[in-house]
Parts: C-alpha cells; sequence; structure tokens
C-alpha cells in the first residue's frame, strides 16, 4: 500500500455516496443526544419550572463539551481516532438510556434530585459530542469536501428530526392521560436505539466503505498517525506507510498548531462568532422569551423545530457551486451582518407576532447552517493529511467555544424581567 496506490484511489474514488449516506447519518447520531435534550424542553419546562432547563442544561453542558475538545485538539496528533469515536458514540447511547430509565424509575416527578441527575448527563453528552464532533470532522477534513459536507449536514439534519419527532410523539398522545410524559418517553426510546445503530455502524461499517480508506491510506502516506486502527480496521496494512515515510520525509513534515492557527485566524474567529450568536438566541430565547400566541403550547416546538429544519437547509446550500462562498472576506462580512439579528429578535418578541418571531427563526437557522459548511469545506484545502486533520479539531474546538459563549450571554434577556 503505498502513496501511489492512494492517489490512484482518489482519482477515481469509489463509493463516494454510500460515503456520504453514511456520514449523513453518522452526523445525526453526533448530536442525536444532545438535540433530544433539547427539543425535550416542552417536557422538563413542566416537570422543572422553577429552573430554566432550556438555559441550565445547555450552560452545564458545553464546559464539559468545550474543556473535552480543548485537550483533545492539543493531543490530536497521537490519539487513537477510531477508539475515540466508538467511546463517544458509546457515551451518548449511555447518555439517552440513562435519561429514559431515570424518567420510569421516578415515574415522571420532578424535584432538584432528578434535575441534577438530568444535569449530570447532559455533561456526559457534551463530552461525547467532544468525542465525536472533533474526531469526525477532523477524519473528514482530508476526504472528499462533499463528504465533510454530509457529515455536518448530518448534524443539523439531527436538530430537524428531533423536532419532528418530537412534534409526532406529542401529537400521538395530546389527548391522552399525561400525554406529553409518555410522549418524552416513546422519543427518547427511539433516540437510544437509534444512537445505538450509529455505534455499531461507525464501528463495522464506516472503516470498510472502499473511499474512506483510500482517504486514509493518503494521510497515512503523509505521516497521519490517526488513522492506524481505522486503516487496520479495514483489512489494510499500515507497514508500508512507515517505509514510504522513512523513504520520502518531506511528505510527513506538517505546520505546528501555532502555525496552522495562525494561518487559519479568520476562519476560527468566523465559526466561534456564528455560533455566539446563535445560541445566545437559540434555544433559551425562543424557548422563554418570545411571549405567548395563537398557537399555544406548540408555540415553542414550531420555532425549535423551524431552527433546525433551515438550519438542515443551509447545510444543503453549498453543494450549489453558484451559491457557495469560499472568499474569506465574504465569510468575515457574512459573519458580522448576522448580528443584526439581536435588536431584531429583541424588537420582534416585543412588538412582533408569532409570524414575524418563525422567520427571524429560520433565518437564523438557515444563515448558522450555512456559513458552517462554508466554513469547514474551504478552510482545509492547500493542506497535507495530518494538518487538516489538526485543523478540523481546531475549529471545531471554536466552534463549541462559541456555543458556550453562547449560551452564557442567553442570560443577558432575563436582565430587567425580575426572574
Amino acid at each position: 500500500m503505498s502513496l501511489n496506490y492512494a492517489n490512484e484511489a482518489l482519482d477515481k474514488p469509489k463509493g463516494k455516496y454510500v460515503a456520504m449516506m453514511v456520514c449523513w447519518l453518522l452526523g445525526i447520531g453526533c448530536l442525536f443526544a444532545w438535540n433530544s435534550m433539547l427539543t425535550i424542553e416542552d417536557y422538563y419546562a413542566v416537570l422543572f419550572p422553577q429552573y430554566h432547563p432550556s438555559r441550565v442544561l445547555t450552560l452545564v453542558y458545553q464546559p464539559f463539551a468545550l474543556c473535552t475538545i480543548t485537550v483533545l485538539t492539543y493531543n490530536e496528533a497521537n490519539l487513537n481516532t477510531r477508539l475515540r469515536i466508538i467511546f463517544g458514540y458509546s457515551l451518548a447511547f449511555l447518555s439517552t438510556l440513562s435519561v429514559l430509565v431515570s424518567d420510569l424509575a421516578t415515574s415522571g416527578k420532578g424535584g432538584i434530585g432528578t434535575f441534577i441527575g438530568i444535569c449530570i448527563t447532559s455533561c456526559a453528552i457534551g463530552v461525547a459530542d467532544a468525542l465525536i464532533q472533533g474526531g469526525m470532522i477532523g477524519d473528514l477534513s482530508f476526504m472528499h469536501p462533499d463528504i465533510n459536507q454530509s457529515f455536518i449536514a448530518g448534524l443539523a439534519a439531527s436538530g430537524a428530526i428531533t423536532s419532528c419527532l418530537r412534534l409526532f410523539t406529542k401529537a400521538v398522545f395530546d389527548n391522552s392521560d399525561d400525554g406529553l410524559r409518555k410522549g418524552a418517553i416513546l422519543f427518547f426510546a427511539v433516540s437510544t436505539c437509534f444512537l445505538l445503530f450509529c455505534a455499531l455502524m461507525y464501528t463495522f461499517v464506516y472503516p470498510n466503505l472502499p473511499i474512506i480508506r483510500y482517504y486514509r491510506s493518503k494521510a497515512a502516506s503523509e505521516g497521519s498517525k490517526t488513522v492506524t486502527a481505522d486503516l487496520a480496521a479495514g483489512g489494510i496494512k499500515i507497514s508500508d506507510f512507515a517505509k514510504e515515510g522513512e523513504e520520502h520525509p518531506q511528505l510527513c513534515q506538517r505546520l505546528s498548531k501555532k502555525e496552522l492557527f495562525l494561518e487559519n485566524i479568520d476562519y476560527a474567529i468566523d465559526i466561534f462568532l456564528v455560533y455566539l450568536l446563535s445560541f445566545s438566541i437559540f434555544p433559551g430565547f425562543v424557548s422563554e422569551d418570545t411571549g405567548s400566541h395563537s398557537l399555544g403550547e406548540w408555540y415553542v416546538l414550531v420555532l425549535i423545530a423551524m431552527y433546525n429544519i433551515c438550519d438542515l437547509i443551509g447545510r444543503f446550500l453549498p453543494l450549489m457551486n453558484w451559491v457557495r462562498l469560499e472568499s474569506r472576506k465574504g465569510l468575515v462580512i457574512a459573519t458580522l451582518s448576522r448580528f443584526l439579528l439581536a435588536p431584531a429578535f429583541y424588537f420582534t418578541a416585543k412588538y412582533g407576532d408569532q409570524g414575524w418571531m418563525i422567520l427571524l427563526t429560520s433565518f437564523l437557522g438557515l444563515s448558522n447552517g450555512y456559513l458552517t459548511v462554508c466554513v469547514f469545506t474551504t478552510s482545509p484545502k492547500g493542506y497535507k493529511g495530518p494538518e487538516q486533520n489538526a485543523l478540523g479539531n481546531m475549529l471545531v474546538m471554536f466552534l463549541l467555544g462559541g456555543v458556550f459563549a453562547g449560551v452564557t450571554l442567553d442570560w443577558l434577556w432575563l436582565v430587567g424581567k425580575g426572574r
């Protein structure tokens, strides 16, 4: 297995669309546990009315996700990516299972003890998110951009699917006794089964896809150590890559993390600011501060669903070349322009009706998804495999940093409201 073999494979990639579908499903699984926690907010708002669950659960989730991805980004060059991601999916599966078991064990009763348990689960999901998201995006950064885009689109599809699933379970049990809780139990049961499916798919299907092995072969020939376990799982011997590196040591040279950061500081700031704005508004503000309207208890669910669906649509738009934004200056301008949404949401919540709020929330999601894909698919171009993996992890770290900053700033909406 040599560099020439890898390059030949890249010229004639096999099974790209199958790999895109698998990565899309894995992207859904990456955030399925967390989006399940977000989408169930209507149930938790009734169960824990005094604790601001939409804000608190997001706030406790983020420090663990951010700290984990920071450590992983620093050590990414020597990590076993396969073990990292398998552990991440397994942890996400066990976390959603624990939420389901906890609700059944307590018969749907609230209280501070149950809420603390839910918060601990949220922390575990944050760790799982960092393990999976950083590992997968780093791994896919040295593959075809469409495969990377599919995984990133899957992250948004996770939110859209959980929102639709929640609307369905709520509608099914809407007129039954204790219908809100029954819908939540069914919702988490489906989520738990899907996460188990993702863990098995990554373990047994993903490493054996031909195009995945091709790209990993190229990365290994360029000095990447993170793909070793996955190549072995895919039935590829790695001894030839070591020989290739000895014969051509220039192939294994790479930029330091500091050099990578300085060359891509604008991309890092872009992704940080995109998620800072999005999560300073969603889900806390749209869940608690947009007033009561004719949709009643369905209003918040509709807002969350519209954000997630439009986020998903936005992540597919860059597949059209004439829509894709690759200009670095253009990305900066688009990112900064989104901050006009903050006063727009404020005045709409104060003076507007539900139609305008739904429109604004939809645009927030659409722009979030679009800019995310543009940054992640444009930034790795021109780098070697190990550098692309490091850059992917680095950008995920800034993404999660933006989310953490956003959910922290989200509390400012409560200033002066006496709550």
